[in-house]
């Protein structure tokens, strides 16, 4: 087989070496294969992407240096079909032998096949045919390049090209700029002929783009242009237009300069076949009219429910269906208020966020009532979404713990439940999967399996006793949500039951930015199989069995000389423990790994009760999907128990053995955690993207507490952190990753990810994955696993490979190759690249771009 594989790489090899040889194979004699564009300005070469994108012709793509989809046209028949059937004409005896086998209809269906005909289809369009240098796009070219050029400053620039032969059937075209000196903006003057307008002017706060001294770019009069635009219509200007911003560009009598007149006519009015022009006006709102189940079929049909509510007019077609107050709240538009583009933004935001309509419109008339003209009448057509809506989902997953699995949901949406715009959301969930992690005495495919219900209640407002508008004011587009869910899975082997609660504030104190404050977050978790653990975690018994083999003295613990389980470790740890084996005293190596053992099973099996307030801020810069140059920061706090232990202080309550506080007979969870999470992106052009992400966590546990519910600790490693190990496999610290699901209280990760386009929608990726977990001020004994000084920066894992995405526009799949670089869990002086091979790297299947 390894033979076979071996003939199979030096074959493709060989192919690919004699298509590299043959790239001119497609292009007629006469004409050249254009290789490069070169852009010489002013005698040097210009690596300007602006400049190069005004290309109508480019060198076919690359992959390294490689023609590699030019190689694959090469491949291809570019006529098959004709090529099926010359050979039959050339031997005629070949087709009626082959039509005596087969038929002739066959054989004929036989030139249609993939074999024959297909895969040089598939050749052509997965390939990319040769750019050959055309010289009437050359041309056209040159004459962006000079446009491009004079646009941003260069009047006098001159241009030509010539094309350099580089080899057979090869040559580079060289685009000779020669820029002449720059002209920069002298004098800038006003000339606005409406004068609520120039008063507009004068009292805008923000700066002109232009300012005297600066290079001359067109680019900088647009946003000039816009930047007027935005002011004039968010001050009244309902019919100005950028249309109406010229400008006059003076350079007589001028060296190298220009004097620039910003020139703003009156409005031209078009009527019939003449038009006249008059001063804009600033209008004002007369009315707001809100039309709250409008469809275009029931445009002219009579309004049957009409009220006023705070000077909104809210219309219905049928008997109006919602409390006013919850309609109006979203409405930025007043009576008596000048007219404003960003408040009809606002309020289509706003109601797009109540998710009770589709598409909101929000249009404009001049009100015929007033004789000045100079009133809008705002009309607000809303039409409403389905009070009811079923939902149901079958979905494939993969995820940390399991590798396979099959999973469904029913949801029912019941809108406006309160007559307040509130959504009420139902869903429920069952999902069946494969594990190889978990523990599976029966050899099942199907070991995992979760079902669980859950609700969620929002409201377009914040639920307080009292009023927040102050300090959360309605712009803002807050929302309360409670949430109660359950949930039972069988997944690692402990099998839990799952009951979670909470209220939650969310708003937008930006345009980019988002906060969520959690007041309440319950969670309770019962671990139902703890007497499974130790076949869960494997590692952990396999050290616990090799001490036992050599301390242990009592017989009934052992069957077939290993530990019974759950008989056998409990005994043995409770013995040692207690001191009833004189070898295993504190102090010894082996007394602390046991000691360190059972405090990690008790830690991972007992259930716990979560009661946490939390504060989440989240800041983008990010403007859409397709923008690449941003950076987002998002930083959490989160409390728990610190409520509980307040009351149980307080109300003097007693305390159990440990000197824990109970609630429902169980010790709840103390801790404080926080998090500062930032991800930075540089878009280098033609598909080029840095990213970085660098995060920070640490759970400190106090009080009540003396570890982290598992629920709430890190892990690392995976699809989405180093992924050059699997997750919960790395750490902590320099622990030779001992128990079976790695986790600590504290995690530092750096990423750096270099993005590229390989071909069409392929794209590929080197990356580099920095961090791993520690315990910090826990019971955990284990030194190896707590960072208790900076010498422990050491144990950084760093983890780097290569993957490749295939970009299906809605989604991202990723596939990405990790090797383990160095590896904090060997000796000093043998952690650099002792793994860095195939055989320890781990291969990362995942859904979008980890950041």
């Amino acid at each position: 087989m390894k033979k076979i594989f071996t003939k199979i790489t030096a074959f493709i090899l060989i192919a690919i070496f004699i298509c590299a040889c043959n790239a001119v194979k497609r292009v007629p004699n006469g004409k050249s294969l254009l290789t490069k564009n070169d852009i010489i300005v002013n005698g040097k070469s210009t690596n300007d992407e602006t400049a190069s994108n005004q290309m109508y012709q480019k060198p076919n793509s690359n992959l390294l240096g490689y023609k590699l989809r030019l190689n694959l046209y090469n491949l291809a028949k570019l006529n098959p079909d004709s090529s099926y059937q010359a050979k039959f004409k050339n031997n005629p005896g070949k087709y009626e032998r082959q039509s005596k086998i087969l038929s002739a209809k066959q054989v004929d269906r036989l030139g249609q096949s993939f074999l024959y005909k297909g895969i040089h289809e598939f050749l052509k369009k997965t390939g990319e045919a040769p750019v050959i240098i055309d010289t009437s796009k050359t041309k056209k070219t040159l004459l962006r390049l000079k446009s491009y050029y004079f646009n941003n400053g260069y009047f006098n620039v001159a241009t030509n090209y010539n094309i350099d032969s580089v080899g057979y059937k090869k040559a580079k075209i060289n685009y000779n700029i020669t820029t002449g000196p720059v002209y920069t903006l002298d004098s800038i003057r006003t000339r606005i002929s409406t004068p609520a307008l120039d008063s507009l002017y004068l009292k805008n706060p923000e700066p002109s783009v232009l300012k005297s001294g600066n290079q001359f770019k067109t680019s900088d009069f647009e946003e000039e242009k816009n930047r007027i635009t935005t002011y004039f219509r968010n001050h009244g200007a309902y019919f100005f237009q950028p249309t109406y911003v010229t400008f006059d560009v003076d350079t007589i009598g001028k060296k190298n300069k220009a004097d620039i007149n910003l020139i703003i006519k009156n409005n031209s009015i078009q009527e019939k076949d003449s038009s006249r022009t008059e001063p804009f006006k600033l209008y004002k709102i007369s009315d707001v009219n809100i039309y709250t189940d409008y469809s275009p079929a029931r445009a002219k049909s009579q309004i049957k429910d009409s009220t006023t509510y705070n000077n909104f007019n809210l219309y219905s077609y049928d008997k109006l269906k919602y409390k006013p107050r919850a309609i109006t709240d979203a409405i930025f538009i007043t009576k008596g208020g000048t007219y404003a583009d960003f408040r009809t933004t606002l309020s289509t935001r706003y109601l797009n966020n109540l998710k009770i309509f589709n598409y909101p419109s929000i249009q404009y008339e001049v009100d015929k009532r007033d004789s000045t003209s100079q009133s809008l009448i705002a009309k607000v057509y809303l039409t409403p979404r389905k009070k009811y809506s079923f939902g149901a989902t079958l979905d494939l997953t993969h995820s940390n713990i399991q590798d396979f699995g099959i999973g469904a949901s029913v949801s029912e949406t019941i809108r406006n439940v309160f007559n307040r715009a509130e959504t009420l959301e139902i869903s429920a969930r069952a999902n069946i999967g494969s594990s190889k992690d978990m523990a599976n005495p029966n050899d099942n495919f199907f070991n995992v399996s979760e079902y669980g219900v859950d609700m969620k209640l929002n409201f377009p407002r914040i639920l307080m006793p009292f009023g927040t508008e102050k300090i959360i004011p309605k712009s803002m587009i807050p929302s309360t949500s409670i949430a109660a869910g359950f949930s039972k899975q069988r997944n690692i082997g402990l099998d839990k039951e799952s009951f979670t609660g909470g209220l939650s504030y969310l708003w937008s104190p930006k345009r980019y930015n988002s906060a969520k404050l959690d007041l309440l977050n319950a969670q309770y978790v019962r671990n139902l199989n703890p007497a499974n653990y130790f076949r869960v975690y494997t590692s952990s018994y396999d050290e616990l069995n090799k001490i036992a083999k050599i301390y242990n003295t009592n017989s009934s613990y052992v069957e077939n000389g290993n530990l019974l389980i759950n008989y056998g470790s409990t005994g043995f740890t409770n013995d040692v423990l207690s001191g009833t084996i004189p070898a295993l005293q504190p102090g010894v190596n082996d007394y602390e790994n046991i000691k360190s053992i059972e405090e990690r099973r008790v830690r991972l099996t007992e259930n716990d009760f979560i009661l946490a307030t939390s504060y989440t801020f989240t800041k983008t810069t990010k403007k859409d999907l397709a923008d690449n140059t941003f950076y987002q920061f998002k930083t959490k706090i989160e409390s728990a128990g610190t409520l509980l232990s307040a009351i149980s202080n307080v109300a003097s309550l007693p305390k159990n053995s440990n000197g824990d506080y109970e609630i429902f007979n169980l010790a709840y969870s103390e801790y404080l955690k926080t998090e500062f999470d930032y991800i930075k992106h540089w878009d280098f052009g033609k598909e080029k993207v840095l990213a970085v992400r660098s995060f920070f966590g640490i759970a400190i546990p106090f009080g009540n507490s003396d570890y982290i519910p598992f629920s709430r600790s890190y892990y690392s490693g995976g699809s989405n952190d180093n992924r050059a190990w699997q997750p919960y496999a790395l750490g902590p610290g320099s622990t030779n990753a001992v128990n079976d699901f790695n986790e600590a209280n504290m995690k530092i990760a750096l990423s750096g990810e270099f993005r590229f386009k390989i071909f069409g929608d392929v794209k590929g990726a080197i990356f580099a994955d920095a961090g791993n977990i520690w315990n910090v001020l826990d019971n955990v004994t284990d030194e190896k696993a707590k960072f208790s000084s900076l010498n422990d920066f050491e144990e950084i894992a760093l983890g780097s490979g290569f993957g490749l995405r295939y970009d299906l526009s809605f989604f991202v799949i990723r596939l990405d190759l990790g090797f383990k670089t160095y590896n904090p869990s060997h000796d000093k002086g043998d952690r650099w690249f002792k793994e860095y091979n195939f055989g320890h790297s781990v291969l990362n299947f995942g859904i979008n771009y980890p950041f």
